[in-house]
Order: structure tokens, then C-alpha cells, then sequence
């Protein structure tokens, strides 16, 4: 079995209320990899605050305050097994798992495997969100238990 390769950086500190370690946050981006059928791809993750995603959101797309994630897939062809970049704030994170009610590590995975599926070439249609879905399911089995934590832990 080919390892997927995640690069994580923080350009915030990370508060005690983010929902995951690390080390979890590498296992649900793996377990979302895999359940995505992109076992062995590499991708970076910056998780950003508010501030430097509406900065992102403006120069990158036109738009106007933040967002939650952005992605720029890959275009080097030397690097074929990597999708490309993710920038995800943790602000909007928390602000929006609050505003839907959603545990937020669940909320992290779905924000996470839209972005991936946007690296992968994915455009908004019924399709994505059917495999968005399987994506989140594979990370937050219903219902939320001790299964999460074995589930996003590697190995």
C-alpha cells in the first residue's frame, strides 16, 4: 500500500479548541485520501486565520472577506503524485461547525475532502457531493464514537 505524504503547516497558533492534534489532523486527510480512492497522493495543508484567508480569498479569487478553504492543484508534471495545496482557516473552521451544529472534526474532514476534491480536478456538481459524503463518512462513521479516534489515528 502506497503512503499518502501530507505536508502541515501553521501560519496561526493553534488553539486548544481546534479539533484535532497533529498527528489526528494527518489521519483524517490519510483516511480521506483513501476513501477518495487517492492513496499515495501528496498535498500541503496551511491552516490560516481569517485575516490572512480574506487577504488569499481577495488576491486569488476577487472575493471579498474569508472563506473556509482554498485549493490550487498542481501543475508541475515533475511532481505527479502531488494534487497541490489546501488553505484552510481555522476561524471559519469553528465559526461554521457552530453555526450548523456539526461536530467540528467532522466539519474538517467535509471542508477537507472538498478541497482535495478540487485538487483532484473536481468542479461543484452532484458527483463531488455524493464523494465528498463518502469522504466524511469514512472519517465521522455515524454515530460519533470511540470508531472517530481509531479511525483518524495512523498507524
Amino acid at each position: 500500500m502506497s503512503r499518502s505524504f501530507l505536508a502541515l503547516d501553521t501560519k496561526v497558533r493553534l488553539d486548544p479548541r481546534f479539533p484535532l492534534s497533529r498527528r489526528e489532523l494527518t489521519g483524517v486527510v490519510g483516511c480521506s485520501l483513501e476513501a477518495l480512492g487517492l492513496t499515495g497522493a501528496e498535498l500541503s495543508l496551511t491552516l490560516i486565520d481569517d485575516a490572512a484567508m480574506a487577504v488569499m480569498n481577495r488576491e486569488h479569487l476577487g472575493g471579498d472577506g474569508p472563506t473556509n478553504i482554498l485549493s490550487f492543484p498542481e501543475t508541475d508534471p515533475q511532481r505527479p503524485r502531488s494534487l497541490g495545496a489546501l488553505y484552510l482557516s481555522v476561524d471559519t473552521l469553528g465559526r461554521e461547525a457552530y453555526l450548523y451544529g456539526q461536530e467540528p472534526a467532522c466539519h474538517l474532514a467535509r471542508l477537507l475532502a472538498h478541497g482535495i476534491l478540487h485538487l483532484a480536478g473536481f468542479d461543484h456538481s452532484h458527483e463531488m457531493d455524493v464523494l465528498t459524503d463518502i469522504a466524511v463518512e469514512a472519517v465521522c462513521p455515524e454515530p460519533q464514537d470511540a470508531e472517530f479516534a481509531s479511525a483518524v489515528t495512523p498507524s
